[in-house]
């Protein structure tokens, strides 16, 4: 009995004890990590370490955004390869970056054949804006339109744009004897621009899979989406590297990139810092800022934010995790304005 009792006793002094690691602030403790948001913090060492040097408050803040997962190189091969199927290429852009969403890829792929241009989203993104891109993109073979495929805005001039730009080639057709053929579109774009909520639209049917993240469009589907017109959806494709990281933002900034693979705080830090120059009566009505929130750096602005929205953490301090997500929310839902952050 002796020994059991000491052998119990030495398993309970011998037991792992764990220490409750210092809380960092916020949800995750994201925010105390980064420069912007503390730039004098030290963490102590054991050894002394060369001094960094320290960034000051209006230093660019920017992360290496890199992604391109194994099932977009599958489908960039199956474009080249379906390409000779189709007779018209329908390419679908963020009207409010038409540039960062625009593929460069896709210009070279689908050299040669006529092409529709829809600037999606157009009821986000700055009127004048957009009617500068319509003129720039639109040429001989190239017909730019603004649309809105969840409102349906500006779909209907899909079909007769369409039927324009291949009009010799229907009526070669006809001269052969085929009263009624079959002109076939491809339709292309990236992640979460709105290739299966166009095709839905302009199908009438609930056809396409589709949802308001990136990546939800898995395998080529044809579809009919007119009288005489078929359709080809492919999944979105991005490229394997952005030469400049500007363009990886603003796809971030929009929704295509996912958020979960990104620091989101310095993501709506500089958001904010395009927000600021712009000066949207929206953005600035919103949160409730004055020309003094406008003129902090944007770490700053984006506590102020945290402030004015009742976003606070244990000790009353701001939440700008919180915060930052609300600000790319909101901007993705255009509750900020009609903002574009691109021009021709």
């Amino acid at each position: 009995m002796k020994r059991r009792y000491m052998m119990k006793n030495n398993r309970k002094n011998t037991k792992k004890k764990y220490s409750t690691p210092p809380n960092k602030g916020g949800r995750s403790g994201a925010r105390q990590k980064h420069p912007a948001a503390n730039p004098t913090q030290q963490k102590p060492v054991s050894k002394p370490k060369k001094p960094k040097k320290q960034q000051s408050a209006d230093t660019p803040h920017t992360q290496n955004i890199q992604w391109f997962p194994g099932h977009m190189t599958k489908t960039k091969r199956q474009i080249e390869r379906d390409l000779r199927l189709v007779d018209a290429v329908a390419e679908i852009l963020d009207a409010r970056i038409p540039t960062s969403s625009r593929n460069p890829d896709i210009a070279s792929l689908t050299a040669g054949k006529p092409r529709v241009i829809l600037l999606n989203k157009c009821d986000m993104a700055d009127k004048k804006a957009t009617r500068d891109w319509v003129n720039a993109l639109s040429s001989d073979t190239v017909r730019a339109i603004p649309v809105d495929c969840k409102s349906g805005k500006g779909v209907e001039q899909f079909v007769p744009a369409l039927s324009e730009l291949l009009a010799d080639k229907i009526d070669a057709y006809h001269k052969k004897g085929m009263l009624n053929p079959t002109m076939r579109v491809m339709i292309v774009g990236i992640p979460n621009v709105g290739k299966s909520t166009f095709i839905n639209r302009i199908a009438k049917k609930n056809k396409a899979q589709s949802a308001d993240r990136p990546g939800v469009t898995r395998g080529n589907q044809w579809f009919t989406v007119a009288k005489g017109f078929e359709m080809l959806d492919t999944p979105g494709v991005l490229w394997p590297k952005f030469d400049d990281q500007t363009v990886g933002e603003r796809l971030a900034f929009t929704g295509a990139i996912k958020d979960n693979i990104m620091d989101i705080e310095l993501l709506a830090i500089r958001l904010l810092d395009l927000l600021k120059e712009l000066k949207t009566p929206a953005f600035i009505e919103r949160y409730s800022l004055t020309e003094d929130d406008l003129a902090l750096p944007s770490y700053e602005l984006l506590a102020v934010i945290a402030q004015h929205r009742g976003m606070l953490i244990s000790g009353g301090e701001p939440d700008t995790e919180r915060a930052a997500a609300t600000v790319l929310d909101e901007f993705r839902a255009a509750k900020l304005g009609r903002i574009t952050l691109e021009f021709p």
